[in-house]
C-alpha cells in the first residue's frame, strides 16, 4: 500500500493530499530515510511524522485497504 494512502486509511493524517504534501516536504521518514508518497509500506516499518509541535513515531502492524474509525488504531503501534 502507498505511504500516503496508509496514513489516510489509518487516520494518522486526515486527508491523502495533506499526507502527500508532507511526504514531498520530507516531513515523513520511514526506517530512518525520507520517504516519498509512493513508498510501499510493509508490516514492521517504523514511520516518523514531523507535523506540528510534537513528532510522532509509530510501527506498522497491519495493512488494511478499508477501516472504520474504531479499528483504525489497530493498524499501527505508537512508539
Amino acid at each position: 500500500m502507498r505511504l500516503d494512502k496508509y496514513l489516510k486509511v489509518s487516520r494518522i493524517i486526515k486527508r491523502r493530499t495533506i499526507a502527500n504534501e508532507a511526504c514531498d516536504a520530507e516531513r515523513v521518514v520511514v526506517n530512518g530515510k525520507a520517504a516519498r508518497a509512493s513508498y510501499e509500506v510493509k508490516i514492521g516499518d517504523v514511520i516518523e511524522i514531523n507535523l506540528g509541535t510534537k513528532p510522532v513515531k509509530l510501527r506498522v502492524k497491519e495493512l488494511k485497504e478499508v477501516t472504520n474509525k474504531d479499528n483504525a488504531s489497530d493498524n499501527f503501534e505508537i512508539l
